[in-house]
């Protein structure tokens, strides 16, 4: 039997062919009047093959030297001229792309000019045929950028029966509970679209967030269960109440005996699941229905009573020339932003939109939940084939959560003679708290598959992502992503 330190070099060996067979391209795109970098443009480098830049005009990927190398690799972005550069002029070095003024008249000859609303009828009654539903095996890369602020904690002690439940440790955990926390999640992998259901195969993925903040809160969740086995009867139920709700908790399901029985053993030796899997296959399915999706929130194209449209103008995107349609809320609706349609087809090749006021509102009864912004950019490309499939997405989702009212936990036993009160921990809670999440995703290709070929598919379900400290560079050496923009790559934990 080969040695682990045999199997590691072997790996190594192997890896090292495999690079030095590839070139790696990195550089990054600017403007070449302002010199900052150009987001979200298109490096094509083969006839269906292309990166986006990342939102500061970084960019990288890797070609096979044993195939047949491009002549050139060109470059568009909405508001440029496309370019063509060869590979030298790309390898590690700052690219620039002068300005191109839209043509807003444009030269474009109709057998019919149509009014921007009989172009949008024409969108509304070709999106059946336009988009792609058939079963697809798409490969992605997907980073999703997560950052949580508490703007407001207190909780003020108000009764204890339990001496170790007292404003001493309240304070503790108001120290404990981080106020600003990022955490960072790229995941490399297959797609497998279909029509009932979808899958997913995990290549390779990363985490990077403050593991310390993980321990902090479990070593807080270890100290209030002691707390709670020492002073809680396990026969009593606990009374939960905050103003005028209240819930009926059993102790006996909190502290459940921690027995050794055969059929655990059994389940520990099956492989552990996770929910990594789960959730990044939960944003792509959200993703892939953002646009078409029953319960969209981007009505644009099908609510079409909802909003005013104004025709800019004329522009071209992939060599095929759009119309520029920009659309703003009519009553209630909630986005303004500008629609890229396909001359020829009336498919919606790109929108850009965003929130002109906060989504959704609820406030009740001392909870409040708002989502106040979302806003984006969708691309859409027919990868060589009939339909069009999603592209690029970037979006940005930011929500605020917050809760004003008192909090009330009885213990009650109706086991022990004399009052069935035994404890009594009373609080009031002010919390607030904002969560954005930034969603990039970038689709490399898109192959038709049959729904044999995922009906046979079997997930992993026990994948998990590597938790990294620190961004590292070499992680995705070999392969092509989007590059990691200035806040990820300074990414690191404080010792």
């Amino acid at each position: 039997m080969q040695s682990k330190n045999t199997i590691s070099s072997l790996i190594f060996l192997v890896a090292s062919i495999y690079i030095g067979n590839a070139q790696a391209i990195s550089s990054k795109l600017v403007d070449a009047k302002t010199n900052k970098g150009i987001p979200y443009a298109t490096i094509q480098y083969g006839e269906h093959q292309g990166v986006i830049t990342n939102e500061e005009g970084r960019f990288g990927f890797i070609l096979d030297e044993n195939g047949a190398l491009p002549d050139s690799i060109y470059i568009s972005s909405m508001g440029y001229q496309k370019t063509g550069f060869t590979l030298e002029q790309l390898q590690d070095s700052i690219i620039t792309l002068k300005p191109k003024a839209i043509e807003l008249t444009g030269v474009y000859l109709f057998d019919k000019e149509l009014t921007v609303d009989e172009i949008m009828d024409l969108v509304e009654e070709n999106l059946p045929k336009n988009y792609d539903n058939e079963p697809i095996k798409q490969r992605f890369f997907l980073r999703q950028s997560s950052f949580n602020t508490l703007q407001k904690l207190d909780i003020e002690f108000k009764k204890s029966t339990i001496e170790e439940l007292n404003e001493e440790l309240m304070d503790s955990i108001i120290s404990i509970l981080p106020r600003n926390a990022s955490y960072y999640t790229e995941t490399l992998g297959d797609y497998y679209r279909g029509t009932e259901e979808n899958k997913l195969e995990i290549i390779k993925a990363a985490e990077l967030y403050d593991k310390s903040n993980e321990g902090s809160m479990e070593a807080l969740s270890n100290k209030l269960e002691e707390i709670f086995k020492a002073n809680v009867k396990p026969d009593s139920y606990l009374k939960i109440k905050s103003g005028i709700f209240g819930e009926k908790v059993q102790v006996d399901s909190i502290l459940e005996a921690e027995e050794e029985t055969d059929e655990l053993e059994n389940e520990l030796q099956e492989p552990k699941k996770n929910g990594f899997l789960g959730g990044r296959k939960y944003v792509l399915n959200e993703i892939h229905s953002q646009f078409l999706g029953k319960k969209s929130k981007l009505d644009v194209a099908k609510k079409l009573n909802r909003y005013r449209y104004e025709l800019l103008g004329y522009s071209e995107i992939e060599n095929q020339g759009v119309y520029v349609i920009g659309f703003v809320p009519k009553g209630r609706a909630d986005f303004q932003g500008k629609l890229f349609v396909n001359i020829e087809d009336f498919a919606i090749v790109r929108m850009d939109y965003e929130n002109v006021k906060a989504i959704k509102s609820i406030k009740l009864l001392g909870f409040s939940y708002a989502e106040l912004d979302y806003q984006g950019s969708t691309v859409f490309s027919k990868f060589g084939k009939d339909k069009y499939n999603i592209k690029f997405m970037n979006l940005t989702f930011g929500r605020k959560f917050g809760v004003d009212r008192p909090l009330k936990v009885i213990e009650k036993n109706k086991h022990v003679k004399g009052p069935r009160k035994q404890n009594e921990l009373s609080l009031g809670l002010d919390i607030v708290n904002y969560n954005t999440e930034k969603y990039e995703l970038v689709a490399f290709d898109n192959t038709s598959i049959a729904t044999s070929q995922l009906e046979q598919l079997e997930e992993d379900e026990t994948v998990e992502a590597t938790y990294l400290s620190a961004y590292d560079p070499a992680f995705w050496q070999g392969y092509t992503i989007m590059e990691p923009n200035q806040a990820i790559r300074e990414f690191t934990v404080e010792e």
